[in-house]
């Protein structure tokens, strides 16, 4: 980072303690300013925009939208702000699709001052910040045998097109960016996406994503890294 830069971060977290308590341990930092505090994913869409901070922590379980629906929205933005989850829910399908989403790191709390502000200098430099059991359940995900992933029976069978929107779904890409790659519609995408997920027999992305790592020619990086 260029001496004397300084990095922008908002907070989208409903408890206001913790807020305020994430707000402090930015303050101790000359090179952080915290721009935004946000109590639910709505304020957060309405003013992220404005404040255009480069980081942005969020959590998952927000009051009425999601967090990871947030995430979704916000990755939209230009410039995309780098989107790190701190949050508690530390099972698969929470982690798989705030990555898919567009997220580029995941934390757990509670959190160090230490541990937060070099979270923040990591992925403004192009990092991934993530605790250390997030990491191993991501490796271990992809490194699961392929028949333990994919389930008994035959591989299902995807059309060539269907194939290459699920490589682009586990490669992190949105489905606007999907139908842009590919010429086509955003609706077009969407019911290629309910086919796929039909034959993965699996009901969201992250699933279709880990899913995808047991067939031939997948097992890409799952945290969208391009």
């Amino acid at each position: 980072m260029k001496q004397g830069m300084t990095i922008t971060v908002a907070i989208v977290e409903d408890d206001a303690r913790i807020r305020r308590s994430l707000a402090a341990m930015l303050g101790t930092a000359e090179d952080i300013v915290c721009v935004g505090q946000h109590p639910n994913a709505l304020e957060a869409l309405e003013k992220i925009p404005a404040s255009k901070p480069q980081v942005v922590f969020m959590d998952i379980n927000l009051p009425g939208m999601s967090g990871v629906e947030c995430v979704l929205r916000l990755a939209t933005m230009e410039p995309k702000p780098q989107i790190v989850m701190l949050t508690s829910y530390d099972d698969g399908e929470a982690i798989f699709s705030s990555l898919s989403a567009g997220a580029c790191g995941y934390l757990l709390k509670p959190i160090r001052t230490a541990q937060l502000l070099a979270a923040v200098r990591d992925v403004y430099s192009g990092g991934a910040p993530m605790s250390g059991q997030i990491a191993r359940r991501v490796v271990e995900a992809f490194n699961k045998p392929a028949q333990a992933v994919a389930g008994p029976g035959a591989s299902p069978s995807l059309s060539e097109r269907e194939t290459e929107i699920l490589r682009l779904l586990s490669e992190g890409y949105l489905y606007k960016e999907i139908a842009d790659q590919l010429s086509v519609s955003y609706s077009t995408v969407r019911t290629h996406i309910e086919r796929i997920y039909g034959k993965l027999h699996v009901r969201s992305r992250a699933q279709a994503v880990a899913r995808s790592a047991g067939l031939p020619g997948f097992g890409k990086d799952p945290t969208g890294a391009r």
